[in-house]
């Protein structure tokens, strides 16, 4: 777990800074300076895109990723790299000519609630196009072991085009209006950045020959994308639904309130940039061995960070939104408890999901992908129009839970390896017993001065009976080498 380690903590401090900036952008430039109706339209923009990505892709990126390592000469690996770049264009060009052809069925259809959206329909797929290729060259980089550079395009350079971009747009130098459309650009320009950095690392003889092993990689490719459209589904569903059923301001109210909750998946999305190309190799060579201990590491290492994330979110909830210029945004505050819990569950998986995309029997996650979508789907559908925003939150939190232990079980059935252990009911404990203890204690401060004390004391308590606990060697080793003045970036 020594490189794990290293590159994941890098990221975090990458991925760390990119909420920071996020948190400016979400929490007070887009309010302010786009107002909440064209902050709805972009959160809906996005979000569409990226159901409609997976799609694009036809899960090249996670091709890569399960196959580079299984090939030991280089003229082999060469062929394989000169394919996959092309596996997007087998949908990219009919979606393209079906754009085309059907833009006003589309813009009419996407617009009956909110006829705002009907003029930024090519966004969508423009967005989803340049974000495809980009994950693709992404995973390119990373079977390198090289994840830190391209986890910054992926964290930081979007978020800071943004700032800028919201800059503009106070300063009058663009408009509302134009303001996607500039946002587009930038998401090209970090294409062409992160294609230049990958071929910098690996660039293959280009090869016309087609790999041995085409039929397997053409089959893998079409259920990762079946099972990755379904997932993207999960995640993106209730930013589409919302503005099918609510004023677009409502959506502006809910991604707020997921941004904020997302921030537990911090260290998740830092160690599975490294940990994925790992789980990959283990599988390919048949090392159960390091498979269980990847499996079981990256679970308790997960839990414990995500966890503190989950407590200084929670725990700092009202005070956080009191300081907002607009009181109707406090109104998602259980959205916040909801989409933050439905994070930690899925962090104590650990590495789990890259098992299930990159085993064997990788063909599981498709029906899992779409019984999971159907359920959101269909829970939306119910939920949003009895709680409205809240009911979104609760249906993502439910399938998560149950789909989560039907996942862990499968993985203990097929391959006898399991995430947790009692370190694991050691983090929980401590996890919720600092939660009560602070739900329970009020300090009649500034909401400033409040935020800050909360933080320090739920960092210091839930370091020191982290560190106490045993629960992990790496954790341990880091606190350690923090105190001693050892640690090196």
């Amino acid at each position: 777990m020594g490189i794990v380690f290293n590159q994941s903590y890098k990221n975090i401090i990458i991925i760390s800074i990119a909420i920071l900036i996020g948190a400016i952008n979400t929490l007070y430039f887009y309010p302010v300076f786009l107002k909440e109706e064209y902050y709805g339209l972009v959160v809906f923009l996005l979000a569409t895109s990226n159901l409609l990505m997976p799609l694009v892709a036809f899960g090249s990126q996670h091709t890569i990723i399960k196959f580079y390592s299984s090939y030991t000469e280089k003229d082999e690996r060469d062929s394989f790299m000169s394919s996959v770049i092309f596996i997007p264009l087998l949908t990219i060009l009919p979606i393209t000519f079906l754009v085309i052809k059907f833009h006003d069925l589309i813009g009419n259809f996407l617009s009956v609630q909110n006829p705002i959206i009907e003029s930024y329909v090519w966004v969508i797929f423009l967005v989803a196009f340049a974000t495809s290729y980009f994950e693709v060259f992404y995973s390119w980089a990373r079977v390198q072991l090289k994840s830190v550079f391209g986890n910054f395009l992926k964290e930081i350079f979007p978020r800071l085009s943004i700032f800028s971009l919201l800059i503009c747009v106070y300063l009058n130098i663009i408009t509302k209006e134009d303001f996607v459309w500039w946002l587009t650009g930038f998401y090209y320009l970090r294409l062409l950045i992160m294609m230049i950095y990958s071929f910098s690392l690996y660039m293959p003889k280009i090869k016309f020959s087609l790999p041995s092993n085409i039929k397997s990689i053409l089959t893998y490719s079409f259920f990762i994308f079946l099972a990755g459209s379904a997932a993207s589904i999960l995640i993106d569903i209730d930013k589409f639904m919302i503005p099918q059923k609510e004023v677009i301001s409502q959506t502006a109210f809910y991604a707020v309130a997921v941004f904020i909750a997302t921030v537990v998946e911090i260290p998740g999305r830092a160690m599975f940039q490294i940990i994925n190309p790992l789980v990959a190799k283990a599988l390919n060579e048949n090392d159960t061995k390091e498979l269980s201990n990847l499996y079981t590491k990256s679970s308790i290492n997960l839990l414990i960070i995500a966890g503190l994330f989950f407590l200084l979110i929670n725990i700092n909830i009202d005070p956080f939104y009191e300081l907002m210029s607009n009181p109707s945004y406090g109104d998602a505050i259980w959205v916040v408890l909801m989409i933050s819990l439905s994070k930690l569950i899925l962090m104590s998986f650990g590495c789990g999901p890259a098992i299930l995309a990159t085993a064997k029997f990788y063909k599981i996650t498709l029906p899992f992908s779409i019984l999971m979508a159907i359920s959101v789907y269909f829970l939306n559908d119910v939920l949003i129009d009895i709680y409205s925003i809240n009911g979104a939150a609760l249906s993502t939190l439910l399938v998560v839970s149950i789909f989560t232990i039907v996942k862990i079980i499968y993985i203990k059935f097929k391959l006898n390896i399991s995430p947790y252990s009692v370190h694991s009911l050691k983090v929980l404990l401590i996890i919720c017993a600092i939660y009560f203890l602070f739900e329970f204690i009020a300090f009649s401060l500034s909401n400033i001065l409040e935020i800050l004390i909360n933080t320090l004391l739920i960092a210091a308590i839930y370091s020191f009976l982290i560190y106490k606990s045993k629960s992990s060697e790496a954790i341990n080793s880091f606190i350690n080498n923090l105190l001693k003045g050892k640690l090196r970036l």
